[in-house]
């Protein structure tokens, strides 16, 4: 990226955190795919766009008399930003002031979405678990003596080290470290004054089922796109930060952790077995110590951020398991369709079989994937509102970061969005507020691309360009 891009973008970033911020309170409950009464009339009070957006005071206020973009003009424009060769895009795009669907090129045809998926799978987290929900992992004593229970529930993003303090996203991951839970262990059983050896077991027992979907290609697990789903995993999954998924993630956390409380016990006459096994502890089982991971919030965050299949994943069976259904693939995927119906998303012909987008076997309309936005934005779930700071910002971060960084940099700083690509699939869904204040949710998801992936990216940014930069009338 060129140096005088990189001003402009920093120039834009103040602006685009709060222009891009979506106010409490904006509720798109008379969007055109919900049922409406003939007899509607305005919305009430707190359904209307209100004075001021959230954020620096120098952003100017989004006001109901803000112009709306003529359909028939931004058809004609969007038609144009869309085309390109080898492929077609879906796409949905929705005035958040009223919920008009403004433009629908087969906004109801089921579509493969990709990792805008994760959308589904954000809204169903926040709205179940609820952004402040934390996840325990716990040292327990086992029911034989000498032995100790690490218990998984459900905290995908432990690092081996010590836990981090630092607030929000940036410290997501290592939230909850090992060595700290190693520590915190040590001190309780030095307080005993034991000796002996202890054995370290491995509770799991969280989740159920295949720990690899049969809806993945096989060639997508092999290649690293995503690994074997436990209830208790370090570095979203992995061995080691930035390292490939590891074999059986929640023994490769029980070695970290063995080999963390035998560094804190050393000296103390107690030692530690050198393997580690699965097992489970009793009911009623003494707790030694426990951590907790960053809260859902910023878990959400970190997902759409990076667009973690992982998280993506963990986040899913832990929000069935709240709803009363097994921590299983197959739970996971009801318990997502049943929190955004809850929502007002509509789900007719929606299939969801991961929730991650990386199986192939999805289907989601923009007109569904647009609801989701409209559901985070409007206000009425206060516990979705978490979900906006995840959207990656174009030419700034996530993964959009690289992109509007040459081409399309009118959108730089202003598009706030959820990016899917798959070997014939891409997939932009996001929102934005016009060059006149007017707040737009759009999806556009291109499938069936034939060696055209690169060009349909730049139409879809194309598109959300033009969308930030519109009069349209």
């Amino acid at each position: 990226m060129n140096r005088g891009f990189r001003v402009l973008t920093s120039v834009l970033l103040a602006a685009a955190y709060a222009a891009v911020a979506v106010p409490a309170g904006l509720n798109l409950a008379r969007a055109d795919w919900a049922p409406q009464s003939a007899s509607e009339s305005a919305p009430p009070p707190a359904q209307q766009v209100p004075g001021q957006l959230s954020g620096p005071g120098t952003i100017t206020a989004l006001e109901d008399s803000a112009p709306v973009p003529e359909p028939k003009v931004l058809a004609g424009l969007l038609d144009q930003a869309l085309a390109f060769e080898g492929g077609a895009f879906a796409a949905t795009v929705a005035d958040a002031a009223t919920g008009q669907v403004l433009y629908n090129r087969s906004g109801r045809q089921p579509r493969i979405p990709a990792s805008n998926m994760k959308l589904l799978t954000a809204a169903a987290a926040l709205s179940v678990l609820g952004p402040d929900e934390r996840f325990d992992t716990s040292v327990l004593r086992g029911g034989k003596p000498g032995t100790l229970v690490l218990r998984g529930g459900g905290d995908s993003l432990l690092t081996a080290g010590e836990s981090e303090r630092r607030g929000g996203p940036a410290g997501t991951l290592g939230r909850a470290g090992l060595a700290t839970l190693a520590a915190a262990t040590a001190k309780a059983l030095r307080a005993e004054k034991a000796g002996g050896e202890l054995a370290i077991l491995v509770d799991d027992s969280a989740y159920a089922g295949p720990v690899i979907s049969p809806g993945w290609d096989p060639a997508d697990v092999a290649s690293g796109q995503v690994g074997p789903v436990y209830p208790l995993a370090m570095y979203a999954g992995r061995a080691s930060a930035g390292g490939a998924y590891a074999a059986d993630p929640a023994l490769a956390a029980g070695q970290a952790f063995r080999a963390a409380l035998a560094e804190e016990l050393a000296g103390s006459g107690l030692s530690v077995a050198g393997t580690v096994a699965r097992g489970t502890a009793p009911a009623q089982a003494a707790e030694l110590a426990r951590v907790e991971s960053a809260p859902v919030a910023d878990q959400v965050d970190y997902m759409l951020q990076e667009s973690d299949n992982y998280v993506a994943e963990v986040l899913a069976r832990n929000t069935a398991l709240a709803s009363g259904k097994p921590g299983s693939f197959g739970g996971g995927t009801e318990a997502v369709r049943e929190a955004v119906a809850r929502l007002g998303v509509p789900t007719e012909g929606m299939l969801i079989t991961d929730a991650s987008g990386l199986s192939l076997r999805n289907r989601v309309s923009t007109v569904q994937l647009a609801a989701v936005v409209a559901a985070i934005t409007n206000g009425a779930n206060t516990s979705l509102r978490a979900g906006l700071s995840g959207l990656p910002i174009a030419g700034l971060s996530g993964t959009l970061d690289s992109r509007y960084t040459l081409e399309n940099q009118a959108g730089a700083g202003l598009v706030r969005a959820k990016t899917g690509t798959l070997n014939a699939v891409t997939a932009l869904t996001g929102y934005v507020v016009t060059a006149e204040n007017r707040l737009l949710v759009f999806s556009f998801v291109a499938n069936d691309l034939s060696n055209s992936t690169a060009q349909a990216r730049a139409a879809a940014d194309r598109a959300a360009a033009l969308l930030a930069g519109c009069g349209c009338r």
